[in-house]
């Protein structure tokens, strides 16, 4: 996989100014924190952005991400030092960079690696939770003497990082709002489609095709069921009679029943209520491709919308397709991106009893 942040950092487009840099030991991971010396000391409270990097990558690689956020939030508020800051985080992945412990389980099936299913699945996973432990402990090691208050968590990740943002989005309550770049929000969808254009024998050797590949090696029973636990679309639709025993979801997804929706809504409450996300996708990406969480997608943002039967649960949804992108991050999804971190950070304190809302664009 080539690095789909290489094509904001050869974009011709201006270099972000740097940001400070402090590495921090926080738990046994080595975080960097990016933005403590741009802190005004009069702050009233501080957001930390989390960015978490695509596979294959490591933490270095969000540096840019985190100097066009953090400036584009400080030069907005340079009149006003008294507005909150904003710093963000970026650590390794696990199995990644200083916490590689087996190369080949971040590979793919076509690279040799037979358990790419669970082997992605789980690394990003453990990402979202050592999200979450950071969380409980990053004030403790960057402001021991409470010289500020950390008020507000929002998550930015990049492909294998943006599968992890929507978990984090999805189960850690302390995260408000998140960016997700070239994710998808549909696990099984996505990786079940994926071996079928790697011709695994659990996809041809079934009739039809790939009629029994769930539950098969490639996806064992144990690990379907965890994936119903954590992924978005498999966790709400695991709820819902969708009419269809098809390993692929291709088609619309139906609205739920009354009965389905009172299950529904109280794990939507739980989950995502108040919660703001930002969905960017690239048009002609082939790796993830956008149509595997379209039905999904389409089924969440109708649900959530204004006049949703979950439009009260006040959650801002904006879905964003670069047409002209691959698997890569462009410097027009970074500038929605920066957009949106600023406006949530300055209307978060004013979003309580809104509904929801969806925006969809193509740039």
């Amino acid at each position: 996989m080539t690095d789909p942040l290489k094509s904001f950092d050869s974009s011709g487009r201006p270099k972000p100014t740097t940001v400070s840099q402090q590495v921090y030991n926080i738990a046994g991971i080595s975080v960097t924190v990016y933005g403590l010396e741009e802190l005004q000391p009069q702050a009233a409270g501080v957001a930390c952005l989390w960015l978490l990097h695509p596979r294959l990558a490591t933490q270095e690689r969000m540096t840019g991400i985190a100097a066009a956020a953090i400036n584009e939030w400080n030069t907005r508020n340079q009149a006003t030092p008294s507005v909150k800051g904003l710093i963000a985080v970026s650590f390794d992945q696990r199995n990644h960079g200083a916490r590689m412990v087996d190369p080949l389980a971040n590979e793919a099936w076509r690279q040799g690696n037979p358990r790419h299913a669970q082997d992605m699945f789980s690394i990003f996973q453990g990402t979202a939770r050592d999200t979450s432990l950071l969380i409980d402990y990053l004030a403790a090691f960057i402001f021991p003497n409470g010289e500020h208050e950390i008020m507000e968590n929002l998550v930015l990740g990049v492909s294998l990082g943006g599968h992890a943002a929507w978990s984090c989005l999805l189960h850690e309550p302390r995260i408000s709002a998140g960016v997700v770049v070239i994710g998808c929000p549909d696990y099984l969808n996505l990786m079940v489609d994926r071996a079928r254009l790697s011709k695994l024998p659990s996809w041809t050797n079934s009739n039809p095709p790939g009629s029994e590949i769930l539950g098969s090696e490639a996806f064992p029973t144990s690990f379907v069921e965890i994936v119903k636990r954590y992924d978005p679309a498999s966790l709400m639709l695991s709820h819902v009679d969708t009419g269809s025993s098809s390993p692929l979801r291709d088609g619309p997804l139906p609205e739920p029943t009354d009965e389905e929706k009172q299950e529904l809504r109280p794990l939507l409450t739980r989950l995502l209520a108040g919660k703001r996300i930002l969905n960017l996708s690239g048009g002609i990406d082939k790796l993830v491709p956008y149509h595997r969480g379209e039905a999904f997608l389409t089924w969440f943002k109708s649900a959530v919308g204004s006049n949703g039967w979950f439009g009260d649960g006040g959650v801002t949804f904006e879905d964003i397709i670069d047409q002209s992108a691959g698997h890569e991050v462009t410097a027009k999804m970074v500038d929605e991106a920066v957009r949106f971190i600023s406006e949530t950070l300055a209307a978060s304190s004013n979003s309580t009893g809104q509904r929801g809302s969806v925006r969809e664009s193509k740039i």
